[in-house]
């Protein structure tokens, strides 16, 4: 996993992996959640990816998707 830059300072992600379709993201708590294609689409993975690259954003996009927060794969 790569860490997650957490530019905005007040950030629960701490690292993000990419897949072909798919993004894992591991959170302060150690819990790592994974959301793919299948689970809540392409738009929301793709949005997720780029955010974790620039690394602002990430965890309120999850938390204000509530299709992304509840679509997790596992």
């Amino acid at each position: 996993m790569r860490p997650y830059l957490n530019l905005g300072g007040n950030s629960g992600v701490v690292e993000y992996e990419n897949g072909p379709d798919s993004i894992r993201v591991r959170f302060h708590s150690g819990d790592v959640y994974e959301y793919n294609y299948e689970s809540v689409g392409r738009r929301h993975v793709e949005a997720m990816k780029r955010l974790a690259q620039v690394g602002r954003g990430l965890s309120a996009y999850i938390s204000q998707h509530l299709g992304v927060k509840q679509g997790y794969v596992r």
